[in-house]
């Protein structure tokens, strides 16, 4: 008797996520750094991190702008944009939360090994999900960027008229109403928006990434347990 597709699936065990695992193989490829010579830039990822109406993205977008125009290779990871592609199956469960910060810091990984400076705008609002994050980076040159702007600041901008629903219960689990946001206890560099443009704000960051990801970096092979190419990373300094 003859299986279709769709039936063929049906009759296949089951496999746990550690016996998928044992059956892949990863697979060699050109060596990074011959990417990241080709592009003459070294690459890293800054992550912002902030309560909705914080700037992030306005500030990620000066940025990238600022890297672009001095001839850097970048792209931003917005959280809005993820959640249209990406990200778009998952809701606000803290499990979705938790795969949405993951997911995100794949994908730059992924872009930081092809040589891009990556600037990633999430609230991503518990420690645990960040550190995750840092750690899913691995010895690419990760920046947490705390952008701190009071709660009363961004419910004074509320762009998108999320806090005046929050706050009429409209919308559940909202960070910073009715649910709560961790602070970085150690942030790589604090900026602050309150009385600034956006400009002024990213300017700090910007110049960091800058030097990160230097040209003359990007031609010494990785050697180094602390960080790549002589760059100690804020998570290792």
């Amino acid at each position: 008797m003859t299986i279709s597709g769709c039936a063929a699936r049906s009759y296949m065990p089951e496999l746990s996520a550690d016996e998928i695992n044992h059956n892949l193989t990863r697979h060699a490829l050109l060596p990074r750094e011959e990417r990241w010579r080709r592009l003459g830039q070294r690459p890293a990822i800054a992550w912002l991190t902030g309560l909705s109406g914080a700037g992030k993205s306005s500030i990620a977008n000066a940025v990238d702008r600022a890297l672009t125009q001095s001839g850097r290779h970048t792209m931003v990871v917005d959280g809005d944009n993820l959640r249209l592609g990406l990200n778009r199956d998952l809701g606000f469960s803290a499990a979705d939360r938790a795969e949405n910060i993951r997911r995100a810091a794949e994908a730059a990984r992924l872009m930081a090994e092809a040589g891009i400076v990556v600037i990633v705008s999430l609230i991503s609002p518990f420690r645990e999900e960040r550190a995750a994050a840092r750690q899913i980076a691995g010895d690419i040159p990760f920046f947490e960027a705390f952008i701190d702007t009071p709660l009363r600041i961004c419910e004074e901008r509320d762009p998108k008229g999320l806090y005046s629903r929050a706050r009429a219960g409209l919308i559940p689990d909202f960070t910073g109403i009715s649910a709560p946001y961790e602070p970085p206890e150690k942030p790589d560099l604090v900026v602050r928006t309150e009385g600034c443009t956006a400009e002024q704000s990213a300017a700090p960051l910007a110049s960091e990434m800058m030097r990160v990801s230097a040209p003359e970096l990007a031609c010494i092979d990785a050697t180094g347990t602390h960080g790549l190419d002589g760059i100690i990373p804020p998570s290792a300094a």
